[in-house]
């Protein structure tokens, strides 16, 4: 099976070259496409396309208008790959966890339209975590913090729908792959770190990533265990543009968390006892 990375960036400096070079080495292929990018995300996406340039496909959008429906679809009609992951600017793979995913697709992806896995959300620093009754997406019989990450491109009549926030993959009756016949989605306990609570962007561009101000998380999660394994990426050689990852929370930010996070955790334990989990 031919697998084929596609990620979308825009202001992600922090984090784009680590969630890049998490999965490079397990995919045949990553298509890079920077989406207006005022960072130097770009910087950093050309640095990688010099280095591997056989295996990274790299395009610049020149339009402000912003259409995720649009852009994920022309990722899929250019790739030939059997099998598609898809890979956020912030998400950081464990190389075990990469393999598991793979491993699978080759097993069993013939027989296989999607496979869901666990994600793990860093709050407030990399040093602390959200708790695991934050995560609501439902998926693959579980509720909590799991991603759709991998799909089939030979669904019948596979496309991309909705805007951002509420886009996904549907097939050519326009029902979301994860509603499809719960037996062709694998899931696969192999976690990955999302980085979507933290700030992102580099040269002080935090506030045009998209959707900063509701992903952007005032919270003082739960510390991780001293002997906790971060993924080996973070633990790389990385160039002189790339930042690095071990900053903590600062004095205004513990500030504003402290009163926000008690009101966090009443709200989540409300909206659980009115859906039932």
């Amino acid at each position: 099976m031919k697998i084929s990375a596609h990620m979308m960036v825009k202001n992600e400096a922090r984090f784009v070259w680590y969630a890049a070079m998490s999965v490079l080495p397990h995919v045949d292929e990553l298509k890079i496409w920077d989406t207006g990018s005022t960072d130097n995300s770009w910087e950093i996406a050309t640095f990688l396309k010099a280095k591997y340039s056989d295996k990274i496909l790299l395009e610049k959008m020149t339009s402000d208008d912003f259409n995720e429906e649009s852009i994920r679809q022309q990722m899929l009609d250019q790739t030939s790959a059997d099998w598609f992951i898809v890979l956020d600017a912030d998400e950081i793979w464990w190389e075990d966890s990469i393999r598991k995913v793979v491993g699978l697709i080759q097993e069993r992806g013939d027989e296989l339209e999607s496979i869901v896995v666990p994600t793990i959300l860093p709050v407030g620093d990399m040093f602390h975590r959200q708790e695991e009754k934050a995560g609501r997406y439902k998926l693959s019989g579980k509720v909590g913090h799991y991603n759709l990450r991998a799909v089939n491109r030979k669904i019948p009549g596979l496309h991309s729908s909705g805007r951002h926030g509420i886009w996904g993959w549907v097939d050519g009756d326009g029902k979301m792959i994860q509603d499809k016949d719960p037996a062709k989605i694998g899931y696969v306990d192999a976690p990955y770190l999302h980085m979507t609570h933290l700030p992102r962007a580099g040269n002080g561009k935090d506030s045009d990533v998209i959707k900063r101000k509701m992903k952007l998380k005032y919270e003082i999660g739960e510390p991780f265990s001293k002997d906790f394994y971060y993924p080996e990426v973070f633990f790389r050689n990385r160039p002189a543009i790339v930042e690095s990852p071990w900053g903590v929370m600062s004095k205004q930010f513990k500030f504003r968390a402290f009163f926000e996070t008690p009101l966090r955790k009443v709200k989540r334990r409300l909206w659980y006892g009115k859906v039932g989990y």
